[in-house]
C-alpha cells in the first residue's frame, strides 16, 4: 500500500504494540494465501485423477490419467508397439456425440496401449455432407507419424475391451461387424469401425467422393476391397452381440440427410472406378489442437468442392 509523506512519520511514532499487530496481520494473509494456494493444488490434483467416463458414461472405462502421464507412457513404453493410428471421423454438427466420443477413445485406446491421435474433419461447406470425401481427407491430412487410419463413426462407441484396434497388416479389419453392430446386419456392411493401412488405403484409391447425403459410400467401398484383391477381416470370440457397440446417436431430433435427387437414385449403386483420393478437391479453412475433457483431438475444418456437371446432388434441391 502507498502512504503520502504525510503519513509516514506515524507509522514509526506509534506504539509498538500496533505495529506488531499489523505485523502480525501480514503473517496471518501469507498464511492464508498459502492454505488457499495448497487447497487449489490439492483439488486438481484430484479432479485430473478422477474416472472421466463415469461423467460422461456409465459404462466407460475405469480410468482416465492426467494428460502429462499419458503422454509419457505413449512415448516412453515400449510395450505400445511401433504403429500409431489416426482415428478419423467425420464430421458436421454433431457436438454432443462429439463431447463424448473423443474422451471415451481416448480412454479406451489407451488403456489398450494404442498409440493414436483423433482428427475430426469438419465439413464447413454449404454443399451436402459426404462421409466418404472427409475419410478421404483425414487421410491426406493424417500426417506421416501414423501408419494406419480408423474409419471411425463419431455415434459408435465400443463397449468390449477385447475389440482388436491394433494394426491390421494382414488386411482391412472391420470392427463393426455385422454380427456386432447394433443396426446393420448385412454380409457385405463395412461401415461404422473399419482399420486399414495406409497402404492398403492407397491400393483403393481411397473411397468415392460421388456419395453425397447419407448413405451407399461403404458399400462401393466394399467392391474396392474385392478390386484390390485385400482379404477383410472381423473380430472373432465376441461374445457381446449387438451390445458390443453403444450407439448414441438419436434419430429422433438429429435425422440424416438421406433424400435421393435426380440421377443419383441410380448412380449410387454404380461403382465409381477412376474417383477416390486422385480426384478428391478440399481446402483446410482451419485446423485447431482441442483438448476435450482432458483428451486431446485435432479439429480440421474442410471445405469439399463439387463438380456440379458430374454429381448435381451434391447440392440441396
Amino acid at each position: 500500500m502507498m502512504y503520502s509523506s504525510r503519513r509516514k512519520p506515524v507509522l514509526y511514532f506509534k506504539e509498538d504494540r500496533r505495529f506488531l499487530w499489523k505485523k502480525c496481520t501480514v503473517l496471518k494473509l501469507f498464511g492464508l494465501c498459502m492454505v488457499l494456494a495448497l487447497g487449489s493444488l490439492l483439488w486438481l490434483q484430484l479432479s485430473c485423477s478422477a474416472d472421466l467416463n463415469q461423467a460422461l458414461l456409465a459404462d466407460g472405462p475405469p480410468h482416465q490419467s492426467c494428460p502429462s502421464e499419458r503422454q509419457a507412457a505413449t512415448v516412453d513404453d515400449s510395450s505400445w508397439g511401433p504403429h500409431k493410428m489416426a482415428v478419423i471421423i467425420p464430421f458436421r454438427e454433431r457436438f454432443e456425440e462429439l463431447l463424448i466420443f473423443v474422451p471415451y477413445m481416448h480412454a479406451f485406446l489407451n488403456k489398450k496401449k494404442i498409440r493414436h491421435k483423433i482428427l475430426v474433419i469438419n465439413q464447413v461447406d454449404h454443399l451436402r455432407f459426404n462421409r466418404a470425401s472427409l475419410i478421404n481427407v483425414g487421410y491426406m491430412e493424417s500426417g506421416n507419424d501414423t501408419d494406419y487410419i480408423a474409419m471411425h463413426d463419431v455415434d459408435l462407441l465400443p463397449q468390449n475391451e477385447a475389440l482388436d484396434y491394433g494394426f491390421p497388416e494382414e488386411g482391412p479389419f472391420h470392427v463393426a461387424s455385422p454380427e456386432l453392430h447394433p443396426l446393420y446386419h448385412y454380409k457385405t456392411y463395412v461401415g461404422g469401425i473399419l482399420l486399414l493401412t495406409k497402404k492398403h488405403f492407397q491400393m483403393c484409391n481411397g473411397m468415392s467422393n460421388r456419395f453425397w447425403g447419407w448413405g451407399r459410400e461403404d458399400d462401393e467401398f466394399f467392391r474396392r476391397l474385392r478390386t484390390a484383391e485385400l482379404q477383410l477381416f472381423r473380430p472373432k470370440g465376441i461374445t457381446t452381440g449387438y451390445k458390443t457397440f453403444r450407439h448414441i446417436h438419436d434419430p429422433a431430433w438429429r435425422k440424416r440427410d438421406q433424400k435421393r435427387i435426380a440421377a443419383q437414385k441410380q448412380e449410387q449403386f454404380k461403382i465409381d472406378p477412376e474417383g477416390g483420393l486422385t480426384n478428391l478437391r478440399y481446402k483446410v479453412e482451419s485446423r485447431q489442437e482441442l483438448m476435450i475433457s482432458g483428451a486431446p483431438c485435432t479439429v480440421i475444418s474442410t471445405s469439399l468442392e463439387c463438380d456440379i456437371s458430374q454429381t448435381p446432388w451434391c447440392q440441396f434441391s
